[in-house]
């Protein structure tokens, strides 16, 4: 079968390659192929294989030279707060200087301070802001997102920031998956009124479910935001509705959301810095992802989760960037995986698989993404790197050299060179 695309003079293909969930033993196992093409049929992968790609050329076919760079699957990053106004750095010497993050809330700053500007900002603003951070994440080899709202707490401007994400996801070469968090923080207005707050989510969530706004609802469970009993409230009725659904968790406390969102069947339970050992136990007898979120601990100089025990004891493990404008404002996906290596004491081959195929099993992709394989989306990143270990190794730059969405050249010698 004749290509469109063949990226030829690989040095190394890396790609899962073990049905997901990926756990255990089998999150150190990737397949590789050396000396190596990728032959690509419109939006999919035609083969990868070595030797002569002849029979694959059309006078057609666009020869792409890898010249000696290593290929693996576009990367995804399954836990953004992607469209938001405004930015933070005026609280970062409070926190450097040790004011809890709780207290930092309760003052009217972190979230609540995200709210107020984003709840004032244009469409036309938070698109933009976003449109230039989605640039950023695909020069890093992103190829797809999950962008959470939650700097609204109103329906409105909830659902302004899911309008951006929607208008996103058609404008920009990045894939987007949209979840509702109206259940990020109590709003000012309902201070004393919580209990309100959460019947306003619940109905909210009729609005979003009828207009196709979310595929998932999302929850911060935590000591000072939202209840164990609010968040099964929540969750429980979007789940009722349709809803895919996760949750923040044992970011700061453990206060019983693991367990929950395992009772729950979530999808993915998120952070898990403080997860107690019987969590762990009950959550590797679950198909619920550990979510993991290097780049938040380093930001806030946290505990990182224990990833290591996690892993072991058989898990479902993803990591992600949690880029937002208080605890992560960073969109390089490649320092989050190089936090990993460092902090997480993972594999590079556990972190690749919990890069990619294993955020597409908890996203609902994994049969179109996530892996090198034929007849998914051709999702393709050429890194300038010797091996897989050497790009963790050479922390802190960018080692992308061109990037491919769905086998289409976005990224060439580390600049956009093409946007839909």
């Amino acid at each position: 079968m004749k290509a469109d695309l063949i990226i030829y003079n690989i040095n190394t293909v890396y790609t899962p390659y073990i049905v997901p969930p990926i756990r255990g033993k089998n999150m150190s196992r990737l397949y590789s192929l050396d000396r190596a093409f990728i032959a690509v049929q419109g939006d999919r992968i035609l083969a990868v294989s070595t030797g002569s790609f002849d029979q694959h050329v059309s006078e057609y076919t666009v020869l792409h030279d890898a010249k000696g760079a290593i290929a693996i699957p576009g990367l995804i990053d399954s836990h953004t707060h992607l469209v938001h106004a405004g930015s933070r750095e005026m609280e970062y010497d409070k926190m450097k200087a040790g004011v809890p993050y709780l207290d930092i809330l309760k003052s009217g700053g972190g979230i609540l301070n995200t709210v107020e500007k984003t709840r004032q900002a244009s469409f036309g603003e938070l698109y933009r802001k976003a449109y230039q951070s989605l640039d950023e994440m695909m020069l890093y080899g992103v190829t797809v997102v999950e962008a959470k709202s939650g700097y609204g707490l109103n329906l409105e401007t909830e659902v302004k920031q899911l309008s951006v994400a929607r208008e996103l996801s058609k404008d920009h070469p990045i894939h987007i998956l949209s979840t509702y968090m109206g259940a990020h923080a109590i709003p000012i207005e309902y201070t004393h009124y919580k209990d309100d707050y959460v019947d306003e989510v619940i109905e909210d969530l009729k609005f979003i479910k009828k207009n196709g706004l979310a595929e998932a609802v999302d929850v911060f469970c935590e000591e000072g935001v939202f209840s164990v009993e609010d968040t099964k409230h929540i969750l429980m009725s979007a789940h009722a509705m349709g809803f895919k659904i996760k949750l923040h968790s044992d970011e700061m406390k453990s206060i019983g959301g693991t367990s929950l969102g395992i009772d729950l069947e979530a999808t993915s339970i998120d952070h898990l810095m403080s997860i107690t050992d019987s969590d762990i136990a009950k959550l590797a007898k679950s198909n619920v992802a550990a979510n993991l979120l290097p780049g938040t601990s380093f930001y806030l100089k946290k505990k990182y989760a224990p990833a290591r025990k996690i892993l072991d004891a058989g898990c479902i493990v993803s990591i992600s960037g949690d880029y937002n404008p208080g605890s992560c404002p960073t969109e390089n996906f490649q320092f989050i995986m190089q936090l990993a290596y460092q902090h997480y004491d993972m594999k590079p081959e556990e972190i690749l698989n919990a890069t990619t195929l294993n955020p597409a099993y908890h996203l609902g992709i994994h049969e179109t993404h996530g892996s090198l394989e034929p007849g998914k989306h051709a999702n393709i990143v050429l890194l300038n790197v010797p091996n897989l270990s050497y790009m963790l190794y050479h922390y802190g730059i960018n080692h992308t050299k061109d990037v491919f969405i769905d086998g289409k050249l976005v990224v060439l010698n580390r600049q956009i060179v093409r946007k839909i």
